[in-house]
């Protein structure tokens, strides 16, 4: 088995990265090992934090690499975020060096630096900085182990790389910001694997089936949102995708009639795991089998077992739902924050906040973020079940449904829908959707008020926070 270094050291012809900015392995390891160089003789070692705000492209990908073979913790922050926000994540994680273009360049850093490997090399990681629900974001850290990248390889081959089931070669279509774990860690994936990466700035409908087509895209990594905004394409049918083989999907609950209209579209390439930053993958399922199960994320992967737990603390049987815990993770901590991590943990299992159930023959279904869960009457309303019936109607581009305080009900169901391009919101499409519930959804299950707005505010992972909606709601 070969990694990214070996790759390139053996063939380094092989084109690494497509478009404007495009690089070969040989070239990129090149200025990866330069990268290297520059930040170990500025004092980066073993154990410290490296801040990058990087843009999708040559730098982020450079940066990555470069962290992950001097034993540095990459902590890749949002481009988005303001000066106080990078400033709380910098001294949180105690970096010495932050690489942006306002700071130290990624050209500055390799000026002058040799381009052959570091001293001393030991494989790092990426330490994520997540949101959470509550308070300010930590950093997801792992333990670091006395191991080169290349002995690190197969250890992650075995754990999870192996379930992606992704030949050697091809090319990978990065849809989503490498600050994002998903994103990340599928790109390193791919280019472990010797695959051609394809990086555009952000993600477009239209242009992304362009890309696809124009660099015959073999495997790229979505979010429902991503999913939807493609099926909306007027004349998606005229692209040739045939190139793809798997088109994975995670971090938000997919509607079933979206996941069931791409596979009935581009066949079964679908792929969807479950995971998280803290608990990476836990699962994998195929357009098969989720077709025999629709709503499934699929079952364990091996080594790994999930426990569902009720409200009075104890498991609960199949079929009862109840919150999600998974076993057989990496050991990982928030940094500076043992309360927290002691928080999500139940022994050496892990909740990621979610409410689910697993059925006889082990299948994970989700429902919802306990969260964002609305009790209404006294009956468990999921918001995600909600949203996926109204997304089935034509006239919906997005929507996110939210519990509201309600003196009679504890919360009421209420539903903020941005309407597609060219419909007008008002009591006649009103109407129309409470109309389209009926045979969805019980009654108990229905939005009591529905409001109309021009966007959702999703991040560019296609996550919506449905608290950040929930408060500005409130707010008004």
């Amino acid at each position: 088995m070969r990694g990214f270094y070996e790759i390139a050291t053996e063939d380094p012809e092989r084109p690494a990265l497509l478009g404007e900015e495009g690089a070969s392995y040989g070239g990129l390891l090149a200025r990866v090992n330069q990268a290297s160089n520059g930040l170990t003789s500025r004092g980066v070692r073993p154990g410290a934090s490296v801040v990058t705000v990087l843009k999708n492209g040559l730098d982020a990908l450079t940066m990555m690499l470069a962290t992950y073979q001097i034993g540095a913790y990459h902590v890749p922050v949002n481009w988005h975020f303001t000066p106080e926000e990078l400033d709380y994540i910098v001294t949180d994680c105690g970096a010495g060096i932050v690489v942006s273009p306002e700071a130290l360049t990624v050209a500055d850093l390799v000026a002058g630096q040799p381009s052959g490997a570091p001293a001393h090399r030991r494989a790092g990681s990426m330490m994520l900085y997540t949101s959470g629900t509550t308070g300010r974001p930590k950093g997801v850290r792992r333990r670091l182990l006395d191991l080169t990248p290349e002995e690190m390889y197969p250890i992650l081959m075995r754990k999870s790389w192996r379930h992606f089931g992704l030949p050697f070669g091809g090319v990978h279509l990065v849809c989503s910001q490498l600050y994002h774990s998903a994103p990340y860690g599928q790109a390193m994936m791919a280019l472990q694997f010797g695959h051609t990466i394809v990086a555009p700035e952000r993600f477009d409908a239209a242009g992304t089936l362009r890309l696809v087509e124009r660099y015959r895209v073999t495997n790229a990594f979505m979010v429902p949102t991503m999913f939807h905004r493609l099926l909306a394409v007027p004349e998606r049918e005229s692209y040739d995708l045939s190139s793809l083989t798997h088109l994975y999907h995670g971090a938000a609950p997919c509607p079933p009639a979206t996941k069931q209209a791409m596979i009935d579209w581009l066949g079964p390439v679908v792929w969807e795991y479950y995971g998280s930053t803290e608990a990476a993958v836990a699962t994998m399922v195929s357009s098969q089998e989720w077709l025999a199960r629709p709503g499934t994320v699929g079952r364990a992967l091996d080594g790994m077992a999930f426990t569902i737990v009720g409200e009075d603390g104890a498991e609960v049987p199949a079929g009862e739902p109840g919150l999600v815990y998974i076993g057989g993770i990496n050991r990982f901590e928030y940094h500076g924050d043992p309360d927290k991590t002691a928080a999500t943990m139940r022994g050496r299992d892990y909740t990621p906040g979610d409410i689910g159930y697993v059925d006889a023959d082990g299948y994970l279904f989700l429902l919802d973020r306990r969260t964002d869960l609305i009790i209404s009457g006294g009956v468990n309303i999921y918001p995600a079940e909600v949203e996926a019936a109204l997304l089935e109607h034509p006239s919906v581009a997005d929507v996110a449904v939210i519990g509201v305080p309600d003196p009679e009900w504890g919360h009421k169901v209420v539903a903020l829908v941005q309407p597609v391009a060219g419909v007008t919101g008002g009591a006649d499409l009103t109407a129309d959707l409470l109309r389209h519930c009926a045979p969805r959804l019980a009654k108990l299950k229905h939005p009591r008020a529905i409001e109309y707005q021009e966007s959702l505010p999703r991040t560019p992972t296609g996550k919506l926070s449905r608290r950040n909606v929930r408060e500005a709601y409130l707010s008004r």
